[in-house]
């Protein structure tokens, strides 16, 4: 059935709250992997922006069918990363870059599988562009395309005949003219932008705080402590590069300084991991290893989480009955799963007010003592 949505969650008239669900949807759910292609077309596109759909594209093309990608492209613009381009290839896409000065600036997705299936967004293939940013998204099934006589491999053939700069790279040649149109996203970007310094709230469950409370040696402290997170914190992290990969079920992660901002630890973890399972529970894990054995947390306090740079975020817990706790509860909004847990955003400054508190700096955050 065919639908609109202006995420986040702002509107919408079915069950899809945002564009990712839309694209979960036509390219996980509701199909038969081998059959047909599936279509990116965007302007932008980002490592995390495909991080839900590497392991689903491979397992497609794996199974007979095609992915194909129109992405923007440019020698001077941050349009297209590098990262997301080989990893698309190595899942057996087709990926197309047009290097247009920024004028090739669509954006729609979806497949021939079950007919044309088109969604129509003004949201690109980012982590912020699927998930965060406001943006609307239209999605037309295939009784509405074959109305309108829309056909995808038609698009295909059109844009592929324009008179336009259309590099096709390869991974066999990393020489070729077509890397040279995309961006690096691991050079180094100390500052972010302000739409990204943003705070995480997280209301935690046993699962997060077992190991906290637990007696060093005992069976309650045995295996990794982490943060269950979620995967609306798909753009809330640096790109998620490291890979894992069992069949189909891959993992990507990534590693992050995390500065324990509670006055007990005051240290900074500079190898703290941040897991997305795309294959398998479908959300993200924080590394939380200096927690352990702390006592600093009980089931039902917040975890706060702030970004302060590319790789820098301080993190600190917020016990429950206390008039910090009752400020910040209300900003985590999403529930997730059946027990409580809950998560949700706000900007830092917001949190600084809040709080009457001072986040470290970039350079500040450098000068904290390391674990």
């Amino acid at each position: 059935m065919s639908e609109f949505c202006l995420q986040p969650d702002v509107y919408r008239t079915g069950a899809s709250v945002n564009l990712l669900t839309l694209l979960e949807n036509v390219w996980i759910h509701d199909r038969n992997f081998g059959e047909g292609t599936n279509y990116l077309v965007s302007g932008f596109g980002n490592y995390n922006g495909g991080v839900r759909f590497f392991s689903s594209f491979k397992r497609h093309v794996d199974s007979g069918g095609r992915v194909v990608a129109f992405f923007g492209a440019s020698t001077s613009q941050r349009l297209t990363s590098r990262q997301l381009v080989a990893r698309l290839l190595e899942c057996g896409c087709e990926v197309y870059l047009i290097n247009r000065k920024q004028i090739f600036h669509t954006k729609c997705y979806g497949t021939t599988n079950s007919g044309n299936r088109l969604i129509v967004t003004s949201g690109n293939f980012t982590s912020n562009g699927i998930s965060h940013n406001v943006e609307s998204a239209l999605y037309l099934d295939y009784e509405l395309t074959s109305h309108l006589n829309f056909q995808w491999s038609h698009l295909e053939q059109s844009i592929l005949k324009q008179n336009w700069e259309i590099y096709r790279p390869t991974l066999a040649d990393p020489d070729d003219p077509a890397w040279k149109v995309v961006y690096d996203e691991h050079q180094e970007r100390f500052k972010i932008e302000e739409s990204q310094a943003m705070t995480m709230v997280l209301k935690l469950v046993h699962a997060d705080t077992v190991r906290i409370n637990a007696s060093p040696g005992s069976a309650a402290g045995k295996g990794s402590q982490y943060f269950w997170l979620s995967k609306d914190a798909i753009d809330f992290f640096p790109p998620l590069t490291i890979t894992n990969e069992r069949g189909y079920k891959m993992t990507n992660s990534c590693l992050i300084n995390l500065h324990y901002a509670n006055s007990e630890l005051d240290i900074v973890d500079e190898n703290s991991r941040v897991t997305f399972e795309a294959g398998n529970n479908v959300d993200f894990r924080l590394g939380t290893p200096k927690y352990r054995y702390t006592g600093l947390a009980q089931e039902g306090d917040l975890a706060v989480i702030s970004r302060i740079s590319e790789n820098d975020y301080d993190i600190r817990t917020i016990e429950q009955n206390t008039e910090e706790y009752d400020l910040l509860s209300p900003y985590a909004t999403t529930h997730i799963g059946h027990r409580g847990k809950r998560i949700g955003f706000l900007s830092n400054d917001r949190l600084e007010t809040l709080l009457r508190i001072h986040l470290p700096t970039r350079t500040q955050f450098s000068r904290l003592p390391r674990a």
